[in-house]
């Protein structure tokens, strides 16, 4: 599909493209770049692309697709740094998981005749680096686009069908409306998760190692989630600060009726609430997003 693609940052989803990409022979030749010798290394070590920089203007060069896999917070000095040895015809996107941020910061520095089409792949692992990467880590995954409404409908269409090949369901949709979804099904759940580990560890050090030692599975599965990487983490809550506050609100909200219902013994309100969520996590099972393997296919 593309002579040349170049990769800027090669953690979990820049190494999963790589490997899915060459898999499938998408790609003539996939450039990677990253500012960490150590990293840069490492991607080389696993055999990853064909060509490495820690120079990024060098690895953009000819490219025919460039995709942006660093957080988020960083890529207006990428793009800044980058711009004049991009290519015309080229197409630029990314995998970040806020968008509107994004098309924000990327448009006012496109070189003309250059392509921008941001993507959000929803897959993903707690674990990061180069290593952590994996072909089929976007197989039956959605992959959202959020093009502007004047971009290039080649360009679109090529994009859409590169996410297909790497196994993705591709939807498109506007950015704002993008991350009012993400912030409740994604972003909002890991603020959860990184506070309850937080307030945890916090019980631990009176408890005497008794919250590790007798960890459930409610709380194992919160503390996955909260292994995630919390530079990229810290970026998609400065970045998409406004639907999160806004889902964070609602969340908030429903506590504190479950907090009453708790305190009140209702226990028919408390029974509705858990008949109504278990049937969304059928669904989910349902639709293909999780496995319905027993302790969530988690391996002893």
């Amino acid at each position: 599909m593309f002579n040349k693609i170049t990769l800027i940052g090669i953690g979990l989803i820049g190494s999963s493209i790589a490997l899915a990409a060459r898999q499938k022979n998408l790609a003539k030749h996939i450039a990677i770049s990253t500012r960490s010798e150590k990293t840069l290394q490492e991607a080389k070590n696993l055999n990853l692309g064909d060509s490495y920089y820690s120079d990024v203007k060098q690895a953009v060069k000819n490219a025919d697709l460039i995709i942006l896999c660093t957080p988020v917070g960083v890529f207006e000095n990428i793009m800044k740094t980058i711009a004049p040895s991009i290519k015309q015809g080229a197409i630029i996107s990314d995998v970040g998981s806020v968008k509107a941020h994004v098309q924000k910061v990327i448009s006012p520095l496109l070189p003309k005749g250059v392509h921008f089409v941001p993507a959000h792949p929803m897959a993903g692992t707690e674990y990061s680096g180069p290593s952590a990467g994996f072909p089929s880590l976007f197989e039956g995954r959605w992959c959202m686009l959020t093009p502007s409404e004047n971009q290039s409908k080649m360009a679109i269409k090529k994009l859409s069908d590169f996410w297909r090949e790497l196994g993705s369901q591709v939807e498109i949709m506007d950015a704002e409306h993008h991350d009012l979804i993400v912030a409740i099904t994604s972003h909002v759940p890991h603020l959860i998760a990184y506070n309850i580990v937080g307030t945890a560890s916090e019980l631990e050090t009176v408890s005497k190692s008794e919250v590790i030692k007798y960890s459930a599975g409610g709380f194992r599965d919160f503390t996955r989630i909260a292994a995630s990487d919390p530079v990229m983490w810290r970026d998609v809550f400065l970045t998409n600060r406004d639907a999160v506050l806004d889902m964070l609100g609602r969340f908030l909200g429903d506590l504190d009726k479950l907090k009453i219902a708790v305190e009140k013994g209702d226990g028919a309100a408390l029974e509705e609430l858990f008949t109504r969520t278990r049937a969304i996590r059928k669904s989910i099972i349902e639709a293909g997003q999780e496995t319905s393997d027993a302790d969530f296919g988690r391996h002893v």
